[in-house]
């Protein structure tokens, strides 16, 4: 299996293409704030044709190249349908201060074609399966995808802002809500194995395994603790 990641733009919002190898079709995880430019230098690199692009939740920084994208490309784009609003109006999600620095530099709206992601729901999509679970807290329709195991290739968790190497994403935001995303790190993270590869939507990757151990947030999770506040990372 082929994953290729990059960052891209002033929040370093991580955007990973994924294949069974190089040279097939492929599928777009979270194109966001100035990802066009990497995501083309990727798909030519490995020459890699885009069927699809999943959306882990609406932020501009993980959805501001989705019209590029998939017009350049024809392929339709999957959001839940409680984040849908989010591609066509940034600043509501946002909040008017926040939002109003960033609408001169961005072309909103919704691609052509939108399918709208469901809990539980099973993707197969590019020859690879995708599991949805649907993860409130960040955002009212923020969802992670799972693969299963094969081989030799441990699961793959693309946790979006849920889960992050060491935090969790902040709750802060229009939609965010403390209890709702601790109740997703348990529903959703503890019953992955430790060997589990996490894949988050800000920074480095890590495993559940590590995550379960040093992860104050998961960790008081499993422990049934409350825990403070989210640390504003990423959007």
């Amino acid at each position: 299996m082929l994953i290729a990641g990059f960052p891209a733009g002033a929040w370093g919002t991580n955007c990973y293409l994924v294949a069974p190898a190089a040279g097939e079709e492929c599928v777009i995880i979270d194109p966001g704030h100035q990802a066009t430019q990497g995501v083309e230098e990727t798909l030519k690199k490995h020459r890699l044709k885009p069927v699809a692009v999943v959306l882990t939740h609406g932020h501009i920084d993980h959805v501001a190249s989705v019209v590029p994208v998939c017009g350049a490309h024809d392929v339709p784009a999957w959001i839940h349908p409680s984040d849908r609003y989010m591609m066509s109006d940034p600043e509501k999600a946002l909040g008017r201060s926040f939002g109003t620095q960033l609408m001169g530099e961005l072309t909103v709206g919704e691609p052509n074609d939108v399918k709208e992601l469901t809990d539980g729901a099973q993707l197969s999509l590019a020859g690879l399966e995708f599991t949805v679970a649907h993860a409130p807290g960040h955002t009212k329709g923020s969802v992670t995808f799972q693969m299963p195991q094969a081989a030799d290739v441990p699961s793959v968790f693309f946790s979006g802002d849920l889960l992050f190497a060491g935090s969790i994403g902040r709750t802060d935001l229009p939609g965010g809500d403390m209890d709702e995303m601790l109740a997703s790190l348990a529903r959703v993270c503890l019953p992955l194995d430790d060997s589990t590869v996490v894949l988050s939507g800000h920074g480095p990757q890590t495993t559940i395994g590590r995550e379960r151990a040093t992860n104050p947030y998961l960790r008081d999770v499993a422990a049934g603790l409350g825990s403070p506040a989210a640390p504003r990372r990423g959007m």
